[in-house]
Order: structure tokens, then C-alpha cells, then sequence
């Protein structure tokens, strides 16, 4: 399989796409004034156009959903398309024929295979189930389904088959159709045994695993027969169009709906799957053969559009090995923007023992988000604590804490941090509350890489970066965040007029978060400096080099937002230099003065003068600021 599109590719599609013309082809574009378009965002209801594109800049950003991206971004979002599927779809637009990284890539040869290996499997999938409808051989598919509560058209509307078995039905109904068996066994379908290809699913139960287009490209098969030596689940091997962490189960028929109520349910099994969407759970998914991971949280990110109110809500046996399931999940939690809940059934039962025991309206009401993620964690946490004695407290709440710190509202976080002591049987609230604060500000100033760890106590959970979107929202009639902002999008879209002054501005001169958080992405993307070389690719590194997609979308809007002043030039660029910089040293002269106080009353006398020594250099900096102006930077 083709490996990772050439950069100067990517580049050669981004430049020659123009993003106004992919944007036309959704919605109606008018002008917006200052060169820039606007129109109805195709990511939310809305009344009057806040979405608007800067086709001089190749990107889009809407102020109403934060939604923002260039010309790639759009195709993925508003198709549910991968980075390579939407270059590869706007390559074929503008001619360009991509070259990939891993070795002699012939386009028609790759695009063929792919197709072919399609096809067997489309093939493949109305067959199995032709054989499930109509072979008598298939009476014990047909049993096991119906012993858990579904019928022909359960069956058929999820397209579950039988797989005879023969050693080789499948290999001779594909070779009559025109295939090699170079490409049966390419296609997972088959393997090789000691007289040519044989196949690889027989007498099982088949459930064809589709991709978020619709498409079959795998199986999953479940045994039904006691004389059979596998495993109780056999899937297809990874192909050239099947990797088992990159696919969910039910995608095909949950997306609309997962991406209509912002929300989706992640479960076990086919069975768990089916069971639920009959149920009327409608947005129910599950891996193939995996635990759940990094790559499909990205599937469920581009249709959740990491929307902060959307749901993820996993469900989990109540055994040990559903627990242990669930703490996995629980070390992803800070990659999704929405809010992860756990949901486990009475006595154990998973969703379609659920259904077959209580009926629909007991599984539809188990998916109802009722624990947090967090909180179950928490629990797990804790029971493994001696609680009645100090040091098992302590010890508790030394692991616990870290945990209650990451709880992205900083509200839910105040309220946790009090349930917590009461697990505990901490009578000290307080103390347990300014323990997890602590925490949650040792993360910020660490840049969001989390709280470090306890004295003695390895953290037991790796800290995703802290959202730009987290906390408050700004208030921008708070004169220090609006010149922060203003000097960001001067940086962003004229570079040329703060550097090379810029560059040289450290994080903490931005003191909210999310533009302390571009400010880093500028710096990893080689300074503003790098914006004079090429405007565009300047961009394009700085939204690469965001931690989030919180950060980028803040990078995406400050680049598209218009300037505050009608003519921006060097004096107004200045000012906005100047007045961050005199606010950052005024803040650490304030700093400064309160150190004196301390030491004063009986510090050493060697670091007061040394202090005071800090503060005369601050002073005589912050009056060159004030009467020389930029010229003092």
C-alpha cells in the first residue's frame, strides 16, 4: 500500500485548489470586505453568515462554531474524509499526481488494486449472505442470531451472512468472477494452503465491517461450531484496505447520527451493536477485534467536530477485564473534547443480553450518560487503598488527585475535588481541594502537560495538552487580552511588521491561555520570521505545530480576523509590541516588590539586594519603554 503523500505534494495541492472554489461547491460565497467572503456555516444551523474564507490566505474559520481550517481541512470535515483521502480527491480536481514516501508508487496500479480488492469484498459480503438467507447449512447462523433476538430482517438489515464450511466455496465463486488468486489472497479472503488458496472464514457467522464511506473492506467472524480449533472471533488480517485500528464497527450506519445529536456509544460486539440500533440507539459503534484507541477516536473527532457538549459514552462488562477496559479508555479521555461517560448493565449484561433479558427500552435507557469516565476511574483508584489508615488516605489521595486536575470544567473539577475527600474520609475539604488546584495550575505552567507527579509516585496517566477552548471565555474588553490578541494577528497575518522583535517574546507575555498556547505554535513553526519567506506555508506550519484542535482553530481564527485598526502599519504594530511588553515587565515588577516584602522581614540580605538590584533594571526598562517606544525592545 502507498505510504505517506510526499510534503511538496501536499503543498502543490493546497496552492493550486483555490479554497474559495472547493468552499462554492457547499454553500453561496459572498464578499465580506478586506478581500474575504462569507456565507452559512455547513457545520451548524445558522441565520446570518458568521463562516468566512480568506482566499489569500487558503483558509476558512467560522466565528460562530470555531470551525477554521484550509482548503484540505474543509474537504475532510464536510465529506468525513482522512488527510490522504481528501489530498488524494482535490489531487484528482487540479490533475497533480501524488508521489508517496514509501517506495515506486504507480497511481493506476495502487488505484486498481484498491478498487479490485473493493469489489471481492462487496462480492464476498452479498454472497455470505445469500448463503445465511438460503443454505440449510446455515440453520446454525440462523439459530444463533435468533437465540439473541434477531430476525431475517435484523439480519439482513446489517448484512450478516454465513460462511459455508467448505475449504474453498468462497476462492471458487471469486475465481468465477474474474478474480486472481493473487488478489483473493490479497483481499484477506483467503490463505494459502498446501494446494493453492483456501478460505479463510468457514462455518461462521459473518458480519462485513464497512469504512465511514460505506464501503466492505473486512469481516469479522464468529465460530459456531464446536469442531472448529479458532478463536471464538476470527477478523480479517490487515490488507491494503483494512487496518483493524482504524475501522469501527457500525460506522457506516451511525455517522449521520453521531454527528446529528453529537454523541456516540461505544460497545463491545457486533451483536452489542446490532442490538442497540434496533433498540433505537442509532449512533452505537464498536472496534473490530482491538481495544479502542488513538485511531478511533480520530474517526469519532471528525464527526463529533470536537464539539465540548457532545457525549461519548463507552460500555463496559462489570468483570474485571470490562474494568481494566475501561481505565484504557480512560488514559485517551483528554483527546476528545466531549465529555466521556461509562455505562455498565445490571448483573453484568451486555446490550444484547440487556435487550433479550428487559427489551429496548432497557438499552436505550443504559446509554444514558450516567457516571463520568473520570469518576470510574476514580473509584478504581481508590478500592485498592487501605482508607482507615492515614497513610492509605494519603496514598490514595496522592494518585486520585492528578486525575480530578485534568477534569476539563474547571467548575465539575471544584465540585470532584470535594467528592473525592468524602471517598476518602478526608474531613479536611479544603485541604483536598487546594491539593487538585495546585495540581491543575502546576499543568498550565507546565504548557498543558499536565500535574506532575506526586513526591515518591510515578503519574499514573499521561496528560493530553490543555484545550485553548478550557476555562472561561475571553473578555475582550479586557484591554490586556485585546492587545494580545491585536500582536497575534499581526504576527499571523503580517509578520513582516513585528519581526524580527517578535520572535523574541516569550510565552508568559501572553497571559491567556489560548494565546499563550498560538504563541508556542509560532515559535515550534520557526518564529515569524519563517512568515517572510512564504506567507502561506507559514500558516500551514503554525497550524501543524498546535498541540489541539482547540489551538488550531484559535490560530485558524486569529489569521482570518481582521485587524482592529483601518491602517495597520508599523506605528500601530509598535504600539502593540510595546504594551505587551510594558504589561509583562509591570507584572513581574509587582512580582518583585512582593519578594522584597517577604525578604525584608528577615530574608537573606545578600538575595534582598540582589532582588533590588532586579527591580532598579526593571524600573529604568519599563521608563525606555515609555518614552522610546518600540525602539527600547
Amino acid at each position: 500500500m502507498a505510504g505517506r503523500i510526499n510534503d511538496e505534494d501536499v503543498k502543490a495541492v493546497r496552492d493550486a485548489v483555490p479554497i474559495d472554489a472547493v468552499v462554492s461547491e457547499y454553500l453561496q460565497l459572498r464578499n465580506a470586505g478586506g478581500g474575504n467572503l462569507k456565507g452559512l456555516c455547513p457545520f451548524h444551523d445558522e441565520k446570518s453568515p458568521s463562516f468566512q474564507v480568506s482566499p489569500s490566505k487558503g483558509l476558512f474559520h467560522c466565528f460562530g462554531c470555531q470551525e477554521g481550517g484550509d482548503t484540505i481541512t474543509f474537504v475532510m470535515k464536510v465529506d468525513h474524509l482522512s488527510f490522504s483521502e481528501a489530498v488524494e480527491r482535490l489531487a484528482g480536481q487540479a490533475g497533480i499526481t501524488l508521489r508517496y514516501e514509501e517506495g515506486g508508487y504507480n497511481p493506476s496500479h495502487q488505484r486498481g488494486e484498491r478498487i479490485r480488492l473493493v469489489e471481492a469484498h462487496k462480492i464476498a459480503a452479498d454472497w455470505y449472505m445469500e448463503q445465511l438467507a438460503t443454505s440449510p447449512e446455515a440453520d446454525a447462523g440462523r439459530s444463533f442470531l435468533a437465540e439473541r433476538g434477531f430476525d431475517q430482517a435484523a439480519a439482513a438489515h446489517f448484512s450478516v451472512g454465513y460462511s459455508p464450511q467448505g475449504w474453498d466455496h468462497l476462492t471458487r465463486f471469486l475465481r468465477g468472477k474474474g478474480f486472481t488468486d493473487k488478489e483473493i489472497l490479497l483481499s484477506g479472503l483467503a490463505q494459502e494452503g498446501r494446494r493453492g488458496p483456501i478460505d479463510r472464514f468457514r462455518g461462521r457467522l459473518m458480519w462485513p465491517i464497512r469504512d465511514i464511506g460505506g464501503e466492505v473492506v473486512g469481516f469479522g467472524a464468529r465460530k459456531l461450531y464446536e469442531s472448529d480449533n479458532g478463536p471464538k472471533y476470527l477478523n480479517t488480517p490487515d490488507t491494503a484496505i483494512y487496518k483493524k485500528s482504524q475501522v469501527l464497527y457500525g460506522i457506516d450506519l451511525a455517522k449521520k447520527d453521531i454527528a446529528k445529536v453529537s454523541r456516540a456509544v461505544v460497545v463491545e460486539g457486533y451483536t452489542d451493536v446490532m442490538a442497540c440500533h434496533l433498540a433505537g440507539v442509532t449512533t452505537a459503534i464498536a472496534t473490530c477485534g482491538t481495544a479502542f484507541g488513538t485511531d478511533h477516536i480520530k474517526i469519532l473527532r471528525r464527526l463529533l467536530m470536537d464539539n465540548g457538549s457532545a457525549r461519548v459514552i463507552f460500555t463496559f462488562d462489570g468483570d474485571a477485564a470490562g474494568q481494566k477496559a475501561a481505565l484504557r479508555a480512560f488514559e485517551d479521555d483528554q483527546k476528545f473534547a466531549a465529555e466521556t461517560y461509562i455505562a455498565i448493565a445490571p448483573d453484568n449484561m451486555d446490550p444484547c443480553e440487556l435487550r433479550l433479558a428487559k427489551g429496548d427500552e432497557a438499552v436505550a435507557d443504559l446509554v444514558e450518560p450516567r457516571t463520568p469516565l473520570f469518576e470510574f476511574a476514580l473509584r478504581q483508584i481508590v478500592v485498592r487503598y487501605d482508607l482507615d489508615t492515614p497513610a492509605g488516605r494519603a496514598g490514595a489521595l496522592d494518585e486520585a488527585a492528578p486525575i480530578v486536575a485534568r477534569i476539563k470544567n474547571t467548575g465539575a473539577q471544584h465540585e470532584v475535588a470535594v467528592q473525592l475527600a468524602g471517598m476518602l474520609g478526608i474531613l479536611d475539604t479544603q485541604f483536598v481541594v487546594k491539593r487538585v488546584a495546585q495540581l491543575a495550575r502546576w499543568a498550565r505552567d507546565r504548557g498543558g502537560q499536565g500535574p506532575a507527579p506526586a513526591r515518591g509516585q510515578q503519574q499514573p496517566y499521561e496528560s493530553a495538552p490543555r484545550s485553548a477552548a478550557g476555562g472561561p471565555a475571553l473578555n475582550l474588553r479586557n484591554p490586556v487580552y485585546a492587545t494580545e490578541r491585536e500582536l497575534l494577528k499581526l504576527a499571523l497575518q503580517r509578520p513582516e511588521l513585528v519581526s524580527p522583535a517578535f520572535d523574541a517574546y516569550g510565552i508568559d507575555e501572553f497571559t491567556a491561555l489560548p494565546y499563550a498556547a498560538v504563541r508556542q505554535a509560532v515559535m515550534d513553526a520557526g518564529g515569524a520570521q519563517y512568515g517572510l519567506l512564504d506567507a502561506q506555508e507559514y500558516l500551514v506550519r503554525v497550524r501543524e505545530a498546535a498541540p489541539d484542535d482547540a489551538v488550531r482553530a484559535m490560530v485558524t481564527e486569529l489569521a482570518v480576523e481582521a485587524i482592529m485598526r483601518r491602517t495597520v502599519d508599523e506605528n500601530y504594530a509598535s504600539e502593540q509590541l510595546v504594551w505587551v511588553r510594558r504589561r509583562a515587565v509591570e507584572r513581574r515588577i509587582r512580582d518583585i516588590q512582593s519578594q522584597m516584602a517577604r525578604l525584608s522581614a528577615g530574608g537573606d540580605p545578600a538575595q534582598l539586594a540582589a532582588v533590588q538590584n532586579e527591580l532598579w533594571v526593571l524600573q529604568q526598562y519599563d521608563q525606555a519603554l515609555r518614552e522610546q517606544g518600540a525602539g527600547a525592545l
